[in-house]
């Protein structure tokens, strides 16, 4: 069909008359259409067939001569209404946009009371710290939400402390922590089991209610697998045996998965494989569909995106390929909220995409688990690596040459081996006597142990500011962190001063609603000019 044909109006058609607003048809004047999100859109065609333009207001006629073929209509689009609406609802939130657990208390108490009075959700970042510093936050954090169900804390995966990842589980559970957020698990383990299935019941019609709501991040299939399925059963019978669970809800733990909110991770700042958002999202999202119909779930799995989303041409692509929600981590420890120091946050507001390097996670140091920090401006990540070679390559420090002790000595430690060890020893003792009795008996666990003391200082002195150790911080940091400081740079946003989390989330989200009414137009025919995908970060209500 010809143009001409299809731009005049025709006899039954509707067509769509200005108020006064023309209809846009040049590439300015349809970005300006475009950033107009909350309002309808008209469709139309071009009085002298000059291609699909779009109108804002006006009425719709059943034929005119004055007006123009009207070819369809988007309706208005809303930051909130990105995701699945079905996130906002189960956990009491606007948007479906979650600020990350950073560990070590950097997704501080402050961070996540802010995102929960701004109707979004955020989780405490209780990874890495002693388990009274966790009471402490969730007391916090309980008296200054009260009756809100949006927000939540961390429980890390704790492999080489299993009485410690057994005693925050069972920390959150007694304090009613509303949302618990599962990470760098590769197995499940007796402590995130009974968090998903201790208190479930059934409301009055017969479904499945949970008193605790379980995100797990993943970042793995064979990993989200377990979480979509329900608990295994030897898990929730062991469980029920120690009296940690009730026959009842060990009898509908069978019926639900481990987890309704599974966010899958790709190239984040922290525990990660790396691998590309467009990769693994399509993978995760028919898992969930083959095993919702393998186990005739009555309620979808949600999937959430994480890793690599530092723009608002990011976020609005991870909600292209299906998030349910989002997960943002790097580019909140430069917030004003963030727990990081602030010499920490001017490192971070520097950083650019390529300055960031895998090294030896603390937690996992002896399986060779790595995970993603700042390169630019610490040497961290090298001297770690350092480390993780000795310990790969001896038995014991004594099995050290003598000349890479006296350097390690100089440069990681600053201070004697044995001196460390004494203070480490002192450490462990009080936390896990069990670790001291077995490095007096392996000696290359007491290296690993005196290693791992560097690996978990690091990040300490990152963010208590100690400028002695400036070289050594350790800060975990994905490529997202240098993507949104390019995007930021000469906004408001471009300072960690200015940058609260709220309006870091808020500007991602009302960016990624922009780009994607641009996109919507583009599918429909309007040649949409390149700068109507941009959106520049403006302070936001």
């Amino acid at each position: 069909m010809g143009t001409d044909v299809l731009a005049r109006p025709l006899a039954g058609t509707a067509v769509w008359v200005p108020d006064g607003r023309p209809a846009a048809f040049r590439g300015d004047q349809i970005t300006a259409h475009a950033a107009r999100i909350r309002e309808p859109l008209h469709l139309v065609a071009s009085s002298t067939g000059h291609g699909v333009g779009v109108g804002i207001g006006g009425t719709v006629t059943g034929g005119s001569a004055d007006g123009h073929r009207l070819l369809g209509l988007l309706p208005a689009l809303y930051p909130e209404w990105l995701g699945d609406r079905s996130f906002n609802e189960a956990h009491g939130a606007r948007f479906p946009y979650v600020a990350g657990e950073m560990a070590g208390g950097i997704a501080t108490t402050a961070m996540v009371i802010a995102m929960a009075r701004a109707d979004m959700l955020g989780f405490f970042g209780a990874g890495g710290l002693p388990v009274e510093r966790v009471e402490r936050a969730v007391a916090e954090l309980k008296a200054a939400l009260p009756g809100r169900a949006n927000w939540g804390v961390n429980l890390i995966h704790s492999p080489s402390e299993p009485a410690t990842e057994d005693a925050v589980a069972a920390l959150l559970l007694e304090a009613g922590v509303p949302a618990v957020s599962a990470s760098a698990f590769m197995e499940l383990t007796p402590a995130v089991v009974r968090l998903a299935a201790h208190g479930l019941t059934r409301d009055a019609g017969g479904r499945v209610r949970r008193r605790t709501r379980i995100f797990a991040k993943v970042s793995r299939p064979e990993v989200a697998e377990q979480f979509m399925r329900p608990a295994p059963a030897h898990l929730v019978r062991a469980l029920v045996e120690r009296g940690h669970l009730t026959h009842a809800e060990a009898e509908l733990a069978a019926s639900v998965p481990v987890a309704e909110d599974i966010t899958v991770e790709a190239d984040s700042g922290g525990h990660t494989d790396n691998r590309a958002l467009t990769v693994v999202m399509p993978i995760m999202l028919a898992l969930r569909a083959r095993l919702t119909g393998e186990h005739r779930y009555d309620r979808p799995i949600r999937i959430g995106a994480a890793g690599g989303l530092g723009t608002p041409g990011a976020v609005a692509a991870a909600f292209a390929l299906g998030a349910a929600y989002v997960v943002t981590g790097s580019v909140n420890q430069a917030s004003v909220e963030s727990g990081m120091s602030e010499d920490g946050k001017a490192m971070l507001s520097g950083a650019g995409m390529a300055d960031v390097v895998m090294a030896p996670a603390a937690d996992m140091f002896e399986l060779g688990v790595k995970l993603q920090v700042l390169r630019r401006g610490t040497m961290f990540a090298f001297r770690a690596a350092q480390l993780h070679q000795v310990y790969t390559a001896h038995g014991s420090w004594d099995e050290v040459p003598e000349q890479t002790r006296a350097k390690i000595e100089r440069t990681q430690l600053k201070a004697s081996y044995a001196d460390v060890w004494a203070g480490t020893r002192a450490f462990w003792l009080e936390r896990d006597p069990e670790q001291v009795a077995r490095a007096e008996r392996d000696p290359r666990h007491q290296m690993a142990l005196v290693f791992r003391w560097y690996l978990g200082m690091s990040s300490r002195w990152a963010v208590e500011n100690d400028g002695t150790r400036r070289t050594d911080y350790q800060i975990w940091c994905g490529p997202a962190m240098g993507a949104f400081n390019d995007w930021a740079g000469g906004s408001f946003l471009a300072e960690p001063a200015g940058r609260s989390v709220v309006q870091i989330a808020r500007n991602l989200l009302e960016g990624a609603a922009v780009i994607t009414r641009a996109q919507q137009l583009r599918s429909h025919g309007v040649e949409v000019p390149d700068a109507a995908f941009a959106f520049d970060p403006r302070p936001l209500d």
